[in-house]
């Protein structure tokens, strides 16, 4: 059976000693309340919470076929319902919410690390309230005070959960030719008409009612994304004293049969004439929606660090227990019948692949959610806006970066186990299937790559690039001499020169951004890696115990093993974009 045990003491050396959270905490007013004695804490609880209750039921949710789907009612798998009432009561739903609606306004960079925990033990399950966090950011920043009132407080306790209906058959990324409609009635509800799919918990069991939060299109609205409203639009009508109603016009047509996160129910859902109320000002939907999907967008990230670390920690399990050949230096289990297969450099070399990767990434993670606090609690309006322009430089590199590196590091774990990774009883085959759609949804890694390369970059002549690269040089001129210090202010120079490349050239060949994005995604990908192992670097450096000296170890294998792979990255760049462009569109269809 697979096995996983919390990173803890990572966690506590990434808050503690690599980002001095205590610090940072305290300095803020409004962030007072939380200290690292706390945060360890809240962290142990979710270690035991994610170990013990949800571990086991990832395999079996996957072992019946997941949710299952019966004349428009959803079913959990086995024990799903009680662990989400367990979930609930411990208030893990509110942790990062505002207390003013019974949350406990957690840190963005401490629930990153609660939330790896769910994610590597449990994809599925974390779905149901990852959604239901998500409607309540949109709802708390756009909605009006009643509708905050009225939902909020449901949403903490996990009596009611939420959803985010975007996505249509025709409509995916481009959410401007949207169909559904909303027309308005005289008591100022709409009637909400028209069909969504790809809804992560339209429909389950889990609660007494599912708040949607819904696109649609009023009469008259302009054309394209700039005509698009948001409603709020309840599976139970609510009555005026909070209670649940009757039931609106909204169902699950069907759920979608996955390639993983089964456990996860994905509907279609029907909205005929479902009664809803409008979030915020007409026609500005879209931007009420992009509050929920950047935060989405990092947990999609999240997703990816907690898939690879089980994955790692059940290969170098593996790895350790499996007796293989004999070292190539000489017998290094005499008393056994051969060695560990931990004495292979191949082995090794893609454990540590993939230890660098969850390292590298989970500091990342940190250091992008400590961004978002920044824009969230600071008052110096200098840091905020400076945290708000990293924030858009670094989520699709949260998004599609850490979900592509994740999706190999578990892929190099398998492998680990030869023959035995593709065997269902150990786990890897699952953990892949699940990870997959990471790359997948919120927005797929080649979108990401190509607003981190338009909006992010050329649209900005490469302004918020810039700030990042100065602040990575700015921190290792403070660090003593060192292979990474080498590295972070060496790719610092080659990734500016590749920004400069890009936005000249995007200026002359209209095809050539879209064409080298995912190059480029990964250019600042390894850029902000080296960055991380960086900071890790300094924060370990002076610290004697062998926990913290295999850091710098590992630190210098990313520069020596993994970075090289810029230099491949930049030759592509430089490639331009003629080749991919230069065959006609009826060449992909040609069977000769």
């Amino acid at each position: 059976m697979p096995i996983y045990n919390a990173p803890l003491k990572d966690m506590d050396f990434i808050l503690n000693d690599v980002f001095n959270a205590d610090e940072f905490w305290q300095s803020n007013e409004n962030l007072a309340h939380i200290d690292m004695a706390t945060a360890n804490a809240i962290l142990e609880e979710m270690a035991k919470f994610s170990k013990n209750v949800i571990l086991d039921l990832n395999r079996t949710a996957d072992e019946e076929g997941g949710a299952q789907f019966s004349n428009g009612v959803v079913t959990t798998p086995t024990g799903f319902k009680d662990a989400f009432k367990q979930f609930s009561e411990g208030g893990w739903v509110g942790l990062g919410a505002s207390e003013e609606w019974g949350g406990q306004n957690m840190p963005k960079m401490l629930t990153v690390l609660a939330d790896e925990m769910i994610w590597s033990t449990n994809p599925s399950f974390m779905l149901y309230p990852l959604l239901t966090v998500g409607a309540g950011m949109a709802i708390n920043d756009r909605a009006s005070q009643e509708q905050k009132e009225t939902y909020l407080p449901k949403f903490y306790t996990g009596e009611w959960s939420g959803t985010m209906c975007l996505t249509e058959p025709h409509s995916g990324t481009d959410l401007g030719i949207i169909k559904t409609k909303a027309e308005p009635n005289e008591d100022g509800s709409f009637n909400i008409t028209g069909t969504k799919i790809f809804i992560t918990s339209g429909e389950h069991d889990l609660c007494e009612n599912i708040i949607h939060l819904v696109l649609a299109k009023t009469p008259n609205a302009p054309a394209g994304s700039r005509g698009i409203s948001l409603f709020i639009v309840p599976k139970f009508h609510v009555n005026a004293d909070g209670s649940v109603g009757e039931r609106n016009a909204v169902s699950a047509g069907s759920i979608e049969h996955k390639m993983g996160i089964k456990g996860s129910a994905t509907c279609v859902m029907n909205f005929d004439g479902a009664k809803g109320y409008i979030v915020g000002k007409e026609n500005e939907g879209l931007a009420a929606m992009f509050v929920m999907m950047n935060y989405e967008r990092l947990s999609m990230g999240i997703q990816g660090i907690g898939a690879a670390e089980f994955a790692y920690q059940n290969a170098a399990q593996y790895a350790t227990d499996r007796l293989q050949g004999r070292s190539a230096t000489g017998v290094k289990s005499p008393e056994k019948p051969a060695d560990s297969i931990l004495v292979h450099g191949d082995v090794r070399r893609m454990l540590l692949n993939v230890r660098a990767n969850n390292e590298a990434s989970r500091a990342f993670a940190v250091y992008v959610g400590q961004q978002l606090d920044i824009t969230k609690y600071s008052t110096d309006e200098a840091a905020v806006k400076k945290a708000n322009d990293r924030v858009a430089l670094l989520t699709p590199i949260a998004k599609a970066y850490l979900t592509d590196t994740a999706l190999q590091a578990t892929l190099e774990a398998q492998m680990c186990f030869g023959g035995h990774g593709y065997i269902r009883e150990w786990g890897m085959e699952q953990c892949i299937r699940d990870l997959r759609i990471s790359q997948i949804y919120e927005g797929t890694n080649g979108v990401q790559a190509i607003d981190l390369i338009g909006r992010k970059t050329t649209k900005c002549n490469g302004a918020f690039i810039a700030e990042y690269i100065t602040e990575i040089r700015d921190f290792a001129a403070t660090m003593a001499d060192s292979k990474v210090k080498s590295a972070a202010l060496q790719v610092s120079d080659e990734v500016e020169a590749l920004t400069q490349f890009i936005v000249e050239q995007s200026k002359t060949t209209p095809d050539f951004s879209s064409s080298v994005a995912v190059d480029y995604l990964h250019a600042v990908g390894l850029l902000s890696f080296v960055y991380m192992f960086a900071r890790i670097s300094k924060a370990a450096a002076a610290k004697p115990e062998s926990f913290f000296q295999n850091k710098l170890v590992l630190a210098d294998f990313y520069v020596e093993k993994v970075l090289p792979d810029l230099a491949a990255r930049a030759q592509r760049i430089k490639a331009g974009s003629e080749l991919i462009m230069q065959l006609s569109e009826e060449y992909f269809t040609a069977q000769s």
